[in-house]
């Protein structure tokens, strides 16, 4: 249960951070903007997010919303929020220009280049580090526990605590084949989509 409870914290966070970063991306990319300062402004905004390790948003988060899963997940979509934007705004300003210039040329509108010629290009490249990102979602949930974000920290700690051995090794256990097999399933992912 805590194991499910970890991967759903993972999952939702990085559903979170998706949905956060896809729109500041575009605003970060500095082939998108008009101005420098624009996109500028974008990058730092990413910037300053990225500076907080999981654990400070998850105490930030946990005294908002409380102690709960719920604040994990918050600190997870948050905090990725400024990796994944760093990197999908990396992987607009490296797209072709050649596919956007002739959708200009043929009369197209800046919404229509942007779904036919910039989304298919940069599509792969948002996949790939979206699943990567993931991944250390996933491990940063099982230790957001630690401090009061839900998962499966919580159990560890009371374990090592009541120095549980046994039970200790088993949570280990059971988290090392839980994320083993999540990065099997991400890798085959990846390979599919690059």
């Amino acid at each position: 249960q805590n194991l499910l409870e970890t991967f759903a914290i993972a999952l939702v966070g990085i559903t979170l951070s998706i949905v956060l970063s896809f729109p500041i991306a575009f605003w970060a990319a500095r082939n998108l903007s008009v101005k420098r300062i624009i996109s500028g402004s974008g990058k730092s905004f990413l910037s300053f997010f990225r500076t907080f390790p999981d654990i400070v948003m998850a105490l930030i988060f946990i005294a908002i919303v409380g102690p709960s899963p719920y604040a994990g997940m918050l600190a997870l979509g948050v905090s990725a929020m400024g990796m994944l934007g760093k990197l999908y705004a990396e992987e607009i300003e490296a797209i072709d220009p050649g596919p956007s210039e002739a959708l200009v040329a043929a009369g197209a509108n800046k919404l229509q280049v942007l779904l036919f010629a910039v989304v298919p290009q940069v599509l792969p490249g948002f996949i790939s580090a979206t699943l990567y990102r993931f991944e250390i979602n996933l491990r940063s949930a099982a230790t957001l526990g630690i401090v009061g974000a839900g998962g499966i920290g919580a159990p560890l700690i009371f374990a090592i605590n009541g120095r549980s051995w046994d039970r200790v090794a088993i949570i280990l256990i059971g988290l090392v084949v839980f994320v083993l097999v999540i990065d099997l399933i991400s890798s085959a992912l990846r390979k599919k989509v690059i």
